[in-house]
């Protein structure tokens, strides 16, 4: 299968790619592309791109990955909406509505549509109860020596 993907060019924090056109099992950098199909400077953001070879690739059957298909339809060669390449994470927290804004609507609903509510009964709930033995210690002069057991019987 075919990919339209970015390249890396250029120096050590100074990067630039090119948009080459591969086999999706080459690496990026293996050199085995099949054509240069434009180039990129993320640093001014002016991509340089044959537009009618992109197409004609994507006609193919080429795919292109998600940063490349962001970047054709920022550049308008190709119709659609960007893909989110972002890691996916918690997703963001929806602001609550206010609640003085929602008090008269609730009102309206029930001033339109009285509704009965019946009463709700709840059961005695039962707690057991956990039966507490207390053995009182038996002071040593109270108790029965052996010998006084063995008299006695």
């Amino acid at each position: 299968m075919l990919r339209i993907r970015l390249q890396r060019t250029g120096r050590k924090h100074e990067s630039s790619f090119r948009l080459v056109l591969t086999e999706r099992q080459n690496s990026n950098n293996s050199g085995r592309v099949l054509e240069v199909l434009g180039n990129y400077d993320p640093r001014f953001n002016k991509p340089v791109i044959v537009a009618d070879r992109v197409k004609h690739w994507i006609a193919m059957g080429a795919k292109p990955t998600d940063t490349v298909h962001n970047l054709l339809v920022s550049t308008k060669i190709v119709d659609g909406k960007k893909i989110n390449v972002l890691p996916k994470k918690t997703p963001p927290k929806k602001e609550e509505a206010p609640a003085p804004a929602a008090a008269p609507v609730v009102a309206a609903l029930v001033a339109v549509a009285p509704v009965a509510v019946a009463p709700v009964v709840e059961a005695p709930v039962e707690v057991p109860v956990a039966e507490v033995t207390t053995e009182t210690p038996v002071a040593e002069s109270e108790a029965p020596t052996p010998v006084e057991e063995v008299a006695a019987a």
